[in-house]
């Protein structure tokens, strides 16, 4: 597994792995969230984030093609970080209705509960599912 580590305009670095499209990626996912925030201190988006990089990456395991998907994780404003999903569906996510006796389909509700946006951005040969959370600027 490699992390790759880029420089963004904000002088934040990025994170982002590439890992297996199965459920057990969602753990690396929730680390690699965690690892995010705490080199930030932006450690209060820490527990909703990771709530978020499950959901998102369960919908691209259930959803997606190939064997891979790609985590991204930004900062791209101070007290912001955006967790983005990368897969090769071209298909947006669709929020559901999930009855109270169904086991899943709350993903997205939950992503739009907790975020403060979120979006699928369209790339040439996928998608981009990407949320982001707002914590509070540390002078």
């Amino acid at each position: 597994m490699t992390v790759t580590t880029t420089s963004r305009p904000t002088g934040h670095p990025g994170y982002s792995e590439t890992l297996p499209r199965e459920p057990e990626s969602a753990a690396t996912a929730r680390r690699l969230v965690r690892t995010a925030c705490a080199a930030w201190e932006l450690e209060e988006l820490t527990e909703d984030g990771a709530l978020i990089v499950s959901e998102l990456v369960s919908n691209a395991v259930q959803h997606a093609r190939r064997e891979s998907i790609r985590v991204v994780i930004d900062r791209p404003g101070a007290a912001c970080v955006r967790i983005g999903v990368v897969d090769f569906s071209k298909v947006p996510p669709e929020p559901k209705e999930a009855d109270d006796e169904d086991e899943g389909g709350r993903g997205l509700a939950l992503v739009n509960e907790l975020a403060d946006h979120w979006g699928t951005d369209p790339l040439p040969w996928g998608k981009r599912v990407w949320a982001e959370l707002h914590g509070k600027e540390h002078g």
